[in-house]
C-alpha cells in the first residue's frame, strides 16, 4: 500500500490512496475483529471457503486471503454446483477454480440435480438447493479433510432472515435469524482427527453477518476483482428477492436509514436470550419430562417410535415462558416441531382445573392426553398413512394431483388486471413462499377462513360440512411454509389477502381432471 502513496504529486491522488486504505484494511479488520468476538476462527484451522462466484463470497475469500498469516489458517475453496442455470451454472464453476489456481489454493467441488432432489423429497427448489449443499459441507467436515466452512452471509442477509422470520410469526428463537457459528455434533463424525480432538470443532461459520453487502462490492471493485452476478437474485417469484429489492429499501427510505442495522442487532439480542434459554430449559427438563416406550406398535405394523410424559407437578408453577420452552423441547426431542397453537393447546390441557383427562391433536399423527397430573405424548403413526400426498406447486405454476382428480394452478394477477376477480380469490403474493405445497390434511392442522372469528382444526371445519370417509382423508389443503393458506371450499384468510394497492397477486385456484 505504501507505494500508492509515495510520490504522488496531487491532493486527488493522495484521497485515492487513502480511500483505498480505509475501505480495504478497515474492511478486513472489521471482519477479522467480528471472528476473533464471535470466535469464529483460530489458529490451525483448515478453512473451506464455499466460493459460488457471486460478490459475498468472492469478497470472504479474498479478506480471509488477507487475514490467514494473521489467524493462523489454511485456506481452501469449496463448491457446489447445483445445476440449476444450465451453462451459467458451469460458467461459475470455471471462475471459481480459475480464482483458486490464481490463489494457489486447493479446490474441492461437488455438483448435484438440485431439480431431480426437489421432485423426489417434494421441496421447493430454493429448500432443495440449501440441503445438498450444506450436506456436502457436513460431509466435508464429518471426513476430517477440513474443521471450517465458511459461507458468505452478510448483515444484509440477517436483516432479511429477521424480517421473514417476523412476517411468518416467530419467537425469540426465529428472531435469532442466521447464527455466526453452526456446530456439527461430535455424534456425526466417522473419526474425530487431531484438530478436532484438539477442541477444534467442526462448524459452519459466517464471518461476514456484520458487514453490508454494499461495502463488500466496493471493497472488490477496490481490488479489481472480478465476480459473477446470478440473475436468479432479482428473480421476483422468490420472497427473499422480494424483501430485498422491493420491501427492504422502501422500509430504509419511509422508516429507519438503519433498518438493516436494527434487524442485524436485534438477532444478536435474540441469540443472547436463547442461550439464557437453552441453559434453564435444560436444567429443568429432566425434572419434568421423561421419555416412555409406546405402549403398542403403531397401525402400519411397526414398533412405534417412543412418547414421553410430562410431569404437571414440575412443570405448573413455572413461568409461562418456560413453560413454552420446556413443551417445545420435550416435543423435539421426539423429532416433533410446533406451531404457537400448538403449544397453547398443550398449556390450556395442562392449566385445566379439575379434569383428569383431555387430549388435542398435533402434526403427524402426534396426540397429547392428559391423566390426572400428566401429559402423555403419544405417536399414532399419521405420518406412515399409504394415503398421504404432498406435491411441490410453484407461484407461477401448476400441477396434477391424482389423489384428488385436480389440477392445482397458480397465476400471476397484476393489480391494474384485478377488477375481473373475486377479491376473496387472491393472495397477496408478498406474504407466500416462491413454492407452495398441496397435501391432504393432517390431524392437527389449523385454518381461519375469512369472515371467521378464530382459527379452527380443519377436522372440525370438514365435519361441519358433513365431509366423510376416503373424501374427507383426502380433502387437499394448499400450504405457504408451516401456514394453511387455502382449504378446498373454504373461503381464504383475511390477513393474506391484497390490500387496496399492490403489485401483483396469486389467483389459486383447482380444476377436475378429465380421467378417462
Amino acid at each position: 500500500m505504501a507505494t500508492a502513496l509515495e510520490g504522488t504529486s496531487s491532493c486527488a491522488d493522495i484521497r485515492v490512496g487513502v480511500d483505498y486504505y480505509v475501505l480495504v484494511h478497515g474492511l478486513c479488520q472489521s471482519v477479522s475483529e467480528y471472528a476473533r468476538h464471535h470466535r469464529l476462527l483460530r489458529a490451525g484451522d483448515r478453512v473451506g471457503v464455499a466460493v459460488s462466484g457471486g460478490a459475498d463470497s468472492v469478497a470472504l475469500l479474498r479478506v480471509l486471503l488477507e487475514l490467514r498469516k494473521h489467524v493462523g489458517i489454511v485456506l481452501s475453496v469449496v463448491h457446489f454446483n447445483h445445476k440449476l442455470r444450465g451453462p451459467e451454472s458451469d460458467d461459475d464453476e470455471r471462475f471459481v477454480g480459475e480464482l483458486a489456481k490464481q490463489h494457489k489454493l486447493e479446490i474441492r467441488i461437488e455438483s448435484g440435480e438440485v431439480v431431480k432432489y426437489a421432485a423426489k423429497e417434494h421441496l421447493s427448489l430454493e429448500t432443495a438447493a440449501r440441503e445438498m449443499r450444506y450436506r456436502y459441507f457436513r460431509q466435508l467436515l464429518t471426513e476430517g479433510r477440513l474443521n471450517r466452512i465458511a459461507t458468505g452471509h452478510t448483515l444484509d442477509d440477517q436483516a432479511e432472515t429477521v424480517l421473514l422470520k417476523i412476517v411468518r410469526g416467530a419467537g425469540s428463537r426465529g428472531l435469532a435469524g442466521i447464527y455466526p457459528h453452526l456446530k456439527v455434533p461430535r455424534s456425526q463424525l466417522s473419526a474425530p482427527s487431531s484438530q478436532q480432538r484438539l477442541n477444534h470443532e467442526p462448524s459452519i461459520i459466517r464471518p461476514l453477518l456484520g458487514t453490508r453487502r454494499t461495502d463488500l462490492e466496493a471493497y472488490l471493485v477496490a481490488l479489481g476483482q472480478a465476480w459473477h452476478d446470478d440473475q436468479s437474485n432479482r428473480d421476483l417469484r422468490h420472497m427473499r428477492n422480494r424483501v430485498r429489492h422491493g420491501i427492504m429499501p422502501r422500509l430504509q427510505h419511509y422508516l429507519n436509514p438503519g433498518v438493516r442495522e436494527a434487524f442485524a442487532e436485534t438477532a444478536e439480542i435474540a441469540r443472547a436470550e436463547e442461550e439464557y434459554w437453552e441453559q434453564e430449559v435444560a436444567r429443568l427438563l429432566p425434572r419434568a419430562w421423561k421419555t416412555a416406550q409406546p405402549r403398542s406398535r403403531d397401525h402400519c405394523g411397526d414398533d412405534a417410535v417412543p412418547g414421553g410424559v410430562l410431569q404437571l407437578s414440575a412443570f405448573a408453577d413455572l413461568p409461562l415462558a418456560l413453560q413454552r420452552r420446556i413443551v417445545r423441547a420435550a416435543s423435539e426431542s421426539l423429532g416433533l416441531r410446533l406451531d404457537f397453537h400448538h403449544v397453547e393447546e398443550i398449556l390450556a390441557l395442562a392449566s385445566s382445573q379439575g379434569k383428569s383427562a383431555g387430549s388435542t391433536m398435533l402434526p403427524d399423527g402426534w396426540e397429547v392426553s392428559r391423566r390426572k397430573a400428566e401429559l402423555h405424548f403419544e405417536s399414532r403413526g399419521g405420518t406412515c398413512d399409504e394415503a398421504d400426498y404432498e406435491y411441490c406447486l410453484p407461484v407461477p405454476g401448476s400441477i396434477e394431483v391424482r389423489e384428488t382428480h385436480s389440477r392445482f394452478e397458480t397465476i400471476l394477477v397484476p393489480g391494474k388486471a384485478a377488477e375481473g376477480y373475486n377479491p376473496g380469490d387472491l393472495l397477496d403474493r408478498t406474504l407466500l413462499s416462491a413454492e407452495l405445497r398441496v397435501r391432504n390434511w393432517r390431524p392437527g392442522d389449523r385454518f381461519w377462513p375469512a369472515h371467521t372469528k378464530v382459527a379452527k382444526k380443519i377436522k372440525e371445519l370438514l365435519q361441519e360440512r358433513h365431509v366423510a370417509g376416503s373424501e374427507r382423508k383426502l380433502w387437499p389443503v394448499v400450504l405457504s411454509g408451516t401456514d394453511v393458506v387455502w382449504v378446498r371450499g373454504f373461503p381464504g384468510p383475511a390477513r393474506l389477502r391484497p390490500g387496496n394497492v399492490y403489485d401483483t397477486a396469486v389467483l389459486l385456484r383447482e380444476t377436475e381432471l378429465n380421467v378417462r
